[in-house]
């Protein structure tokens, strides 16, 4: 495997040893939660001024920079159209006609043309349900390039619009995986990069802070092994920080998350978490080869 990256944006990502550092912490304000196109050219052209010719798996701090995961896609080199398999409690799917956000990379991943389908496994969230339905974006799910794999959320919604098969609901997260993994085998799979948001976990394994779904580091473990010599690339979000928008759209828009407060004396320990969980992601990323 390459050298791991960490994008130190946000100072949360300690105890990592073995990885190449890129000094991003200027571009925190900036770029957390989300951005206009303008300021995302900017980083990107900083960013990949800085990113080496290759790297092995992107650790990029805080659920709130997970699109830069768009970025990372955008510059992988693959000779066939490849799927994207996104480990998250969110669909990552939403509206956001102000730039893009960590809530709404995964639609404009889903436009690159290297890219044939974003699986988004591990939801749990209500931003599937019917009231937010006309959140999200519907027609490239409609067109196979989105899938969402859901447990615990009613779907019955999209029956009418027969996306039934695109959006699909399971009773626990091992029936989910089972049924993810069987369909590879049987469908000759190609080429993967992975995604990792965090807060897919349960809270017994790990505190973020987003709300949280249901996964264990078995469920991960089971997926990575899966993709043994099919693996073209990874990040890892989800980390654990505090930041206090000076942007106010920025304090509105995250207020409406409801993004749960994180008290003092416990950002120390969930970081201390975060940092084992993010050492056993590595190493199982590591022996399947990336």
């Amino acid at each position: 495997m390459n050298q791991p990256i960490v994008l130190d944006i946000d100072g949360s990502l300690r105890g990592l040893k073995n990885t190449q550092a890129i000094d991003l912490s200027d571009w925190q304000e900036a770029i957390r939660f989300g951005c206009s196109w303008s300021t995302w050219k900017r980083f990107r052209s900083f960013l990949v001024e800085r990113l080496p010719a290759s790297y092995g798996p992107v650790c990029m701090g805080s659920g709130d920079f997970h699109h830069i995961s768009h970025l990372l896609l955008d510059r992988v080199c693959h000779s066939e159209p490849f799927d994207v398999v996104v480990l998250d409690n969110h669909p990552d799917n939403m509206r956001f006609p102000f730039g893009i956000h960590c809530g709404s990379w995964v639609v404009h991943a889903a436009r690159l043309p290297q890219i044939r389908c974003v699986h988004i496994l591990g939801i749990t969230s209500a931003d599937v349900s019917w009231r937010h339905a006309w959140e999200n974006h519907l027609l490239p799910i409609a067109q196979g390039k989105i899938r969402y794999w859901t447990t615990g959320v009613d779907v019955q919604w999209v029956n009418p619009f027969g996306l039934a098969k695109r959006i699909a609901s399971f009773e626990n997260v091992q029936l989910l995986i089972d049924q993810f993994i069987a369909e590879r085998e049987k469908n000759i799979p190609g080429a993967v990069y992975l995604s990792i948001d965090k807060d897919v976990f349960s809270t017994n394994v790990v505190r973020t802070n987003w709300d949280q779904g249901c996964f264990n580091l078995d469920n991960v473990r089971q997926l990575i092994e899966a993709f043994k010599g099919k693996l073209i690339g990874s990040d890892i979000t989800g980390e654990v920080s505090v930041h206090h928008f000076q942007t106010s759209w920025k304090r509105w828009l995250s207020a409406m998350d409801r993004q749960p407060a994180i008290p003092a004396e416990a950002l120390a320990k969930w970081q201390t978490q975060q940092a084992a969980v993010n050492r056993q992601l590595l190493t199982w990323l590591k022996d399947v080869g990336e």
